[in-house]
């Protein structure tokens, strides 16, 4: 068996290793010019089930060289207004060992660790155009550059653009969640650090503002050797119309924007906002995927963003598109020894769609409640509701443990309807 992938992030990466741990062909085709170009994003939250996926496809020593390139862990999750009042804070279980912790990683070396052992496998500089099926069942891969690859096997590994997800599935849609984000990134040094609410270096820092605008914070500090210099990154996301127009706008102008957005936000959040370098600061409109109706299975299928795109509401993007290399490595692998491929793929997309657009519906469903937020009259009532009820949670420890506990139930949720359908 021959498998083709396109798209070289983490769940194709992911995929690349299982498939090639099971002594399948494997072949990765990626339009970016290197491995370093393109990466839009700064930091990439692994849950416990994405270690567990990444710990299954991986060989030991990848393994180890992705959790060596991990940022130091977040120990804790914090809430607190845009001023920097304490609205909760939680604490995250750091005692799982590498197979099963949360970790803290960034795009960069995350790639470049998991290209390890797949310099036989990987191509970049492949723009995939489209693909046709064989008389003899096999399916050939055409590209910009004028060539082309033939497999038993294609999948889309390629994100929220997909091409392989428009041809595949005409009809499934991806549609905008009404959230626009601004993101930056700036060097954590002696004078940035000082900048930062309290706790914010070594946890996770959500801030929620007055009329439903969101910023989150991470810091990732770096202990291993050659990785990244330690950074602060930021994301500020509002409704599409509290924005300007801000088509051709340069880096440094949309880093403006979000100072002209937050006028009375903590002074120090402000500075950190000004001081993000330029060229990091980017925009994103918010997307997620509608369900799908079930299609027969063919030796075309996807991971990932290509087929259940769901917004940041959870944190369960890059968590899934793993669980779906897993899963869909183990099955192709099955067909390796016998079993007919179609059947695998089928058995593979069933389940895939179950806990995928599980997620999907979850992250939606708290990108919805921000955007109720964003409303004028309705976002007061809604954000002091909101932060009335942290502080009493936050007030209570039984109410506390609860939401930590119903918190980190909902993260691990796919996994759990992973595991019901595949007993069934």
């Amino acid at each position: 068996m021959r498998v083709l992938i396109i798209g070289a992030g983490t769940g194709g990466l992911c995929l690349a290793h299982g498939l090639k741990k099971a002594g399948v062909g494997v072949a990765l085709f990626e339009r970016d010019r290197t491995p370093r170009s393109m990466l839009i994003g700064y930091r990439v939250g692994i849950s416990p089930d994405g270690s567990k996926a990444l710990h299954s496809c991986l060989p030991p020593d990848v393994f180890a060289e992705f959790v060596r390139t991990t940022a130091r862990p977040p120990k804790h999750i914090v809430m607190r207004t845009e001023k920097y009042k304490e609205l909760l804070v939680g604490e995250i279980d750091t005692e799982l060992d590498d197979s099963r912790s949360e970790k803290s990683v960034s795009r960069i070396a995350m790639r470049t660790a998991l290209l390890g052992g797949l310099d036989d496998v990987v191509r970049f500089d492949k723009s995939f155009r489209h693909y046709s099926h064989n008389d003899d069942g096999t399916v050939t891969a055409f590209f910009d550059d004028g060539t082309s690859e033939t497999g038993d096997v294609l999948v889309g590994a390629d994100g929220a653009q997909s091409k392989v997800r428009r041809l595949r599935l005409p009809d499934a849609k991806v549609v905008d969640t009404g959230i626009t984000s601004i993101a930056g990134k700036l060097p954590l040094t002696d004078e940035t650090v000082k900048l930062l609410p309290p706790l914010a270096d070594g946890g996770i820092t959500l801030l929620f503002g007055p009329q439903g605008e969101f910023v989150i914070i991470h810091v990732m500090r770096f202990d291993g050797t050659g990785i990244e210099d330690d950074y602060i990154m930021w994301a500020y996301a509002s409704a599409h119309e509290k924005f300007p127009d801000m088509k051709g706008m340069s880096p440094a102008e949309l880093k403006q924007v979000v100072l002209n957005m937050t006028p009375r936000f903590h002074p120090d959040l402000r500075r950190m906002f000004s001081l993000a370098t330029p060229e990091t600061v980017f925009q994103i409109r918010v997307r997620t995927s509608e369900r799908l109706q079930p299609w027969e299975p063919s030796n075309v299928t996807m991971i990932g963003d290509s087929v259940h795109l769901m917004t940041p509401g959870r944190g369960i993007g890059a968590n899934t598109a793993l669980r779906d290399a897993e899963l869909l490595s183990r099955k192709l692998a099955e067909a390796h020894q016998g079993k007919d491929v179609v059947q695998a793929i089928g058995e593979y997309e069933r389940e895939m769609v179950e806990y995928g657009f599980q997620a999907v519906e979850a992250s939606r469903e708290m990108m919805d409640g921000r955007s109720l937020a964003h409303k004028p009259v309705i976002g007061r009532v809604v954000s002091a509701f909101s932060r009335t009820f942290l502080r009493v949670t936050n007030a209570v420890p039984p109410l506390k443990r609860k939401m930590m506990a119903e918190d980190a139930a909902e993260r691990d949720h796919v996994s759990s309807a992973h595991e019901v359908v595949r007993a069934g």
